[in-house]
């Protein structure tokens, strides 16, 4: 071991390390430049075989042509003429075209136009013998198609320039192709010589590496065993560590007590295996339903309800979303027959590695329930008599859910050591022999403790924020909005853009501020939107706010009817808030083009003078 405390010669690893990558790059190297020669060799002989293949068939089209030429000696019509002067005029087109792709080249024949000296100088040579042919031919055909035709004698001197040139075209074109055909022999000898000093290359840099990297960091391997004698040094030093860990446990483990402690003083707690198994109860829980805080036998169901169709709701519950935790409402029977109602949460988590439960998290909403469900009785049996006192039953209800989320709120902030619960026998499990996993597994649970600790202060904000009782609802809903932005990552913006300041009524204040968390949240939930704007303005009598999202959007034809807690009653309670203060509520959203809603709530005229409040500007 080297002087700073590593346990292998970081020089000698070092070194190493800097040969292999070396001895890998070169080998990368010759590998690439090869294959970019072979390939950029292989590109130039694409096209050597169309070459050959268009100049060889050159000496067939001047015999074509040629033959087609005497023929008309023999044409007695002008018919025959006519049908000889069509095919000398296609023979000539493609023989003069595939002359002038060769020496130039050609995208739609694939031919590179790039010859050597030697088979310009060739071209050179054989230009007058192919222009000789060439303005020959086209004198014939121009003649032919000349109105009246031409008689047969007229043609003799351009039909003896064709056949005395022919022979001359044929032998200096032979000449062209075989020079072809030596120029591209050479480029495969020039590729195999290419592809032997690669090899050879490639060898050498492999007998290399073995002499100067493999075999000496063989005998480097058997030197830094004797390093290994130093390892007490290491295991002293880990000993002291040890102790360390475990006096950091002790402390940690009464935090814990004291914070179980206030959970089960507080909160409807509860723990359960993914199959509905009761682990563990809170006190408070248990004293609600008179059954052992520490039963492991009984169901969860059945500790919550003695009717089966409710068991059979709640095993329902936690079978479909064991793995992905619900929020929403239960129905609960005591063994007094007693209903109760619970506002319910369950979260997974992971206690140890191999093992998984169900954290349960309730509140009791039995009076806010009972007086919903009277209301929904009332409205069915339709008494016009009891129709007109449903603002005050409208108020009863909101008010019974401002209170019971003021206590929610309480029971979170004081009893937080209950959801920590599970941190506790994680801590107790720790193994000190094993100290590297020991630590990082202290402080990961150090973190996780201050992330709930976190959420549940954010939680405790989120039902009964300070702002709104002190300075009125434009700095409630703006510390709301800078909270959830922080909190969710999402671009939320909101906007005062008449600068309204006023102090309302205080009932108005807390409706108005529920419905626009209510809002924001079902665009942070269920919208999926990454941009939202609350949008601010009033005039003499009416305050106008606007909430907008770019989320997913949805039918609101289809909300209206849904009442199961995915957003229907969230709706609906927006609904009754609104009703409640005599303002006016509009939802405007298509599926994929997001979400505006816009509340109108009426400015009482007493207000204009006498509650003006000097709040910061928005």
């Amino acid at each position: 071991m080297s002087n700073n405390g590593n346990t292998l010669d970081q020089r000698t690893f070092g070194k190493l390390s800097r040969l292999y990558i070396i001895a890998l790059t070169v080998i990368a190297i010759s590998i690439i430049v090869s294959q970019y020669l072979v390939r950029r060799h292989l590109n130039t002989q694409e096209s050597d075989s169309t070459i050959i293949n268009v100049a060889g068939r050159q000496r067939m089209l001047s015999q074509k042509l040629t033959k087609d030429i005497l023929k008309l000696n023999s044409a007695k019509n002008l018919d025959v003429q006519l049908q000889l002067k069509n095919q000398i005029k296609q023979t000539l087109s493609l023989w003069e075209t595939s002359h002038y792709a060769l020496q130039n080249g050609s995208d739609s024949m694939g031919l590179p136009g790039d010859n050597s000296k030697a088979i310009q100088l060739k071209f050179q040579k054989l230009k007058p013998v192919f222009l000789s042919i060439s303005n020959a031919s086209r004198g014939i055909i121009a003649k032919i198609e000349k109105t009246p035709p031409l008689p047969l004698s007229q043609y003799k001197f351009e039909i003896e320039t064709v056949t005395n040139a022919e022979g001359e075209f044929l032998v200096l074109m032979d000449d062209i192709v075989n020079q072809y055909d030596i120029e591209a022999t050479k480029k495969v000898n020039w590729l195999r010589q290419l592809e032997t000093i690669i090899t050879v290359f490639t060898l050498v840099v492999l007998l290399l590496e073995f002499l100067f990297i493999f075999w000496p960091t063989a005998k480097n391997i058997r030197a830094t065993l004797f390093d290994l004698i130093n390892a007490e040094r290491n295991a002293k030093k880990m000993a002291i560590e040890a102790d360390e860990l475990s006096i950091a446990k002790e402390k940690s483990i009464k935090e814990l007590r004291a914070l179980n402690y206030a959970m089960d003083e507080t909160l409807l707690f509860a723990r359960i295996t993914p199959s509905g198994s009761l682990v563990h109860m809170g006190k408070k829980f248990s004293k609600l339903f008179r059954v052992s805080r520490f039963s492991v036998s009984n169901s969860f169901a059945e500790i919550l309800s003695i009717h089966e169709n409710e068991q059979l709701v709640i095993e329902n519950i936690v079978a479909k979303y064991k793995k992905i935790g619900w929020q929403g409402e239960v129905k609960a029977t005591t063994k007094e027959e007693k209903d109760i109602w619970l506002e319910m949460a369950f979260i997974p988590f992971n206690p140890s590695e191999d093992k998984s439960e169900l954290l349960i998290i309730a509140s009791d909403i039995t009076y806010r329930k009972e007086a919903q469900l009277e209301i929904e009785r009332l409205t069915k049996q339709g008494f016009d008599e009891k129709m007109s006192h449903q603002k005050v039953i409208s108020s009863q209800i909101i008010e019974n859910q401002e209170k019971e989320q003021s206590r929610i709120a309480k029971d979170v902030h004081d009893g937080i050591g209950q959801m920590l619960t599970g941190l506790k026998y994680n801590l107790e499990s720790i193994n000190l022999n094993d100290t590297d996993k020991a630590a990082q597994k202290i402080e990961y649970l150090k973190e996780l403790a201050l992330n709930i600790i976190k959420g549940v202060r954010t939680a405790t904000f989120n039902l009964t924020p300070p702002e709104l009782s002190d300075h009125g609802v434009v700095p409630a809903i703006t510390k709301l909005i800078q909270e959830l932005s922080k909190l969710t990552n999402k671009n939320i913006q909101i906007f005062n853009k008449s600068n309204f300041n006023q102090r309302l009524d205080s009932l108005v204040e807390i409706n108005i501020y529920r419905i626009v968390q209510e809002a924001v949240n079902n665009a942070i939930k269920y919208a999926e939107s990454s941009y939202i704007i609350v949008s601010l303005a009033h005039s003499e009598n009416i305050l106008s706010i606007v909430i907008d999202d770019n989320g997913k959007g949805f039918n609101p034809k289809k909300v209206e009817k849904v009442k199961n807690g995915d957003g229907g009653m969230g709706m609906t309670f927006m609904r009754e808030r609104i009703k409640f203060i005599d303002g006016r509520f509009f939802i405007s959203s298509e599926e994929g083009k997001g979400t505006r809603v816009t509340l109108n709530i009426p400015l009482p005229k007493e207000v204009n003078k006498e509650k003006l409040v000097n709040l910061p500007t928005i």
